[in-house]
């Protein structure tokens, strides 16, 4: 589904990617994970055409989609949630909604995705009505998430879904995140957390400044030392 081939992409003389290499097939839950200014969120800005590789080729569907406008990427398929969620918070919960379907044209199709997205999220329906500003922040990202399934996306890419939750928060939005990719929905989180990667990964990518320095499925790693390992740049003991 997508294809990142030796991606070099970063903001003016700072090379943030230096060579990336990632795969997400169709149905799978793909983590990215590394510490602060690993190179995670620039990542998936490339992708979502935020910004311009300078060298390397992102692929979905099949098709490059470097050089694409990123309203253009958007309407083939590929949704990001970015890190801080950025809801328009003076709008109404069912406003900001509605935003999440303006690149669509069917609208009984946009209906029947709104009761699905209220019935994943269902405290946006108590909240339907009321100020987005006002909600928590895991409502928020419950609400974040919500309008990007309105788009109908193929491919989800969420960038730092549990940053500033309490654990429950954390737990619920993960839930309703396995939720929906049991029901068909492609994910590429990124995170830097390990802690649920070993339960609901098909592979894990960790990045550490600018590179792929592991690549695993979590039967693949004997036990989170190994993880740990790469991500802080340490060899692992044995036992």
């Amino acid at each position: 589904m997508l294809e990142v081939q030796q991606i070099v992409a970063g903001y003016g003389r700072l090379t943030a990617l230096k060579g990336i290499d990632i795969t997400v097939r169709k149905g799978e839950i793909v983590f990215v994970v590394g510490p602060n200014g690993a190179g995670k969120s620039t990542l998936l800005k490339a992708v979502s055409g935020l910004i311009s590789p300078t060298s390397g080729d992102i692929s979905f569907l099949g098709k490059s989609v470097v050089g694409n406008s990123p309203e253009h990427i958007c309407r083939s398929g590929l949704a990001l949630i970015p890190e801080g969620r950025h809801i328009f918070k003076t709008l109404t919960v069912q406003e900001n909604l509605l935003v999440g379907s303006l690149v669509r044209r069917n609208s009984s199709e946009v209906r029947a995705d709104m009761e699905l997205v209220l019935d994943t999220f269902p405290i946006l329906r108590d909240r339907l009505n009321g100020i987005a500003g006002h909600l928590s922040g895991g409502e928020q990202q419950q609400l974040a998430i919500a309008r990007a399934i309105l788009q109908r996306p193929s491919l989800l890419m969420i960038d730092e879904p549990s940053l500033g939750l309490a654990p429950l928060v954390i737990d619920q939005v993960y839930e309703s995140l396995r939720h929906l990719n049991k029901n068909g929905l492609t994910l590429l989180i990124v995170e830097q957390s390990t802690r649920r990667m070993m339960e609901l990964a098909n592979r894990i990518y960790v990045v550490r400044n600018g590179n792929v320095v592991l690549e695993a499925t979590p039967d693949n790693l004997l036990d989170e030392r190994d993880l740990d390992a790469a991500y802080f740049g340490f060899a692992s003991q044995p036992a």
